[in-house]
């Protein structure tokens, strides 16, 4: 049986298509289109019509290509962007009218699922205790759970309005940083969270999404997707602030030159880099582990929640 999800996000669409062999879900196909769907959202409250049409083009190669690797009905959905736009149900529309539907993940349901990504992940096992943090472009999931026999616990679920594009918009116009809007960024981005949120007492700190891969595909030089490379590595706390440092510095062009960095991504790696630099203080932690896995793999087991 094969299934395929395709994750609509703030910044980019991603298509994972998998075959279920021996009761585990097979990886066939994962391909990455950087459609910016959020950009200006936080700022107009609406999704622009170029993050549109990139979005819907990049879902109908994606249901395409789902179809033709004989997925019967894909499942496509949205994050951050479509839960706070006013012209959401636009999109939907004129994505249902091409044949390729789109639901919305409520930020209950995008942390959930991406906890029971990395949960179910063999490579973390071991662990008693895990915190995963999900920087997205309008949005990041935190949610810290014990383990309890075969089951886990959630002691922390919260999605919160913290990602790049929004940043981006507020905070950060223009391509280099200036000092004041640093400092104004991470005193906004610290009151959300809480500035001792669990101090010390995290467990093993996970990030999922662009920002852990792409800050592990920069350091290593790892110039084509390698996820078994990227699955479970480690970044330091110290590096992950200073590669906000020397990224920031840089012009849109200049990063999009850094070897390794995926294309589409030198507009918002920075910011990713920050966002993840201030979560791992709020846990009092000096590195976090970096899964290559995100809640579309949790939904090709388990399907869209019932409401959906």
């Amino acid at each position: 049986m094969r299934k395929a999800v395709i994750d609509v996000g703030s910044n980019s669409v991603i298509l994972v298509v998998a075959e279920q062999k021996g009761g585990a879900w097979e990886l066939i196909r994962e391909q990455i289109a950087v459609t910016a769907l959020g950009e200006g959202t936080k700022a107009t409250g609406r999704l622009g019509e170029a993050g549109i049409a990139a979005t819907l083009e990049a879902l109908r190669r994606f249901f395409s290509e789902a179809w033709g690797l004989g997925v019967e009905e894909p499942i496509a959905a949205a994050t951050m962007a479509a839960r706070i736009a006013s012209n959401t149900r636009d999109f939907q529309g004129l994505a249902l009218a091409q044949g390729t539907p789109v639901s919305v993940l409520s930020g209950e349901d995008e942390a959930q699922l991406g906890f029971q990504s990395v949960a179910s992940d063999p490579l973390f096992a071991a662990e008693s205790r895990i915190s995963i943090i999900d920087p997205g472009g309008h949005s990041t999931e935190l949610v810290t759970a014990d383990r309890s026999g075969s089951d886990w616990i959630v002691r922390f679920r919260r999605s919160y309005s913290i990602g790049t594009l929004g940043l981006k918009s507020s905070y950060f116009p223009d391509e280099r940083l200036s000092p004041m809007s640093i400092l104004s960024s991470v005193k906004n981005i610290d009151d959300q969270i809480g500035l001792a949120y669990l101090p010390q007492q995290s467990g093993a700190a996970i990030v999922l999404g662009a920002t852990g891969t792409n800050l592990v595909l920069i350091r290593d030089r790892i110039l084509s997707w390698e996820p078994e490379r990227v699955n479970g590595a480690t970044l330091g706390y110290e590096e992950v602030s200073k590669a906000f440092g020397w990224l920031g510095a840089m012009s849109d062009l200049e990063r999009a030159d850094v070897p390794g960095l995926e294309p589409g991504r030198e507009k918002t790696i920075h910011l990713g880099a920050l966002i993840l630099e201030r979560f791992l203080y709020a846990l009092r932690t000096d590195h976090c582990r970096v899964s290559v896995r995100g809640w579309r793999h949790a939904l090709l087991e388990n399907g869209l929640p019932e409401r959906h």
